[in-house]
Order: structure tokens, then C-alpha cells, then sequence
């Protein structure tokens, strides 16, 4: 991997970009294409961050996530 990290071309064509996380900034290899705009490059979501979110988009109510968690089935 340093070899990517370290690598000239993708520095000197503008690859890389920064993204935040929960352990703070992060370098980031843009997707590969040619755009108008630069890509969206969202933070990187702390683990579990969404989970609550996904649950309720698959069907399950308030009370069965939270037993869920209370289980530590997630």
C-alpha cells in the first residue's frame, strides 16, 4: 500500500482529498473519472452510526431495535 500512498502521478493529477472520520482527517483517493464537479466525499460514519436509521428503513419499530440493543444483537 505505501507504494499507492506514495505514488507521484496520483499526487501531481490532483487524486487525493481528505475526509473526515471519527478518528479525525483522513487522505482519500478520489474515485476514478473525469467530472464538472468533484465527487461527494461524505465523512466516514462512526461504527453503528446509522444503524437505528437502516433498521427503521427495513421495517422494524421503535421497541423491537431497542430490545435490540438491550440484547446486544446490534
Amino acid at each position: 500500500m505505501r507504494g499507492v500512498w506514495e505514488h507521484s502521478q496520483l499526487s501531481a493529477r490532483g487524486r487525493w482529498t481528505e475526509v473526515d472520520s471519527p478518528k479525525g482527517v483522513l487522505p482519500a483517493l478520489l474515485p476514478p473519472g473525469t467530472w464538472s464537479e468533484r465527487p461527494r466525499m461524505d465523512p466516514i460514519p462512526a461504527l453503528g452510526e446509522h444503524t437505528d436509521a437502516i433498521l427503521t428503513e427495513l421495517g422494524y419499530a421503535s421497541h423491537e431495535i431497542a430490545t435490540m440493543h438491550a440484547e446486544g444483537v446490534v
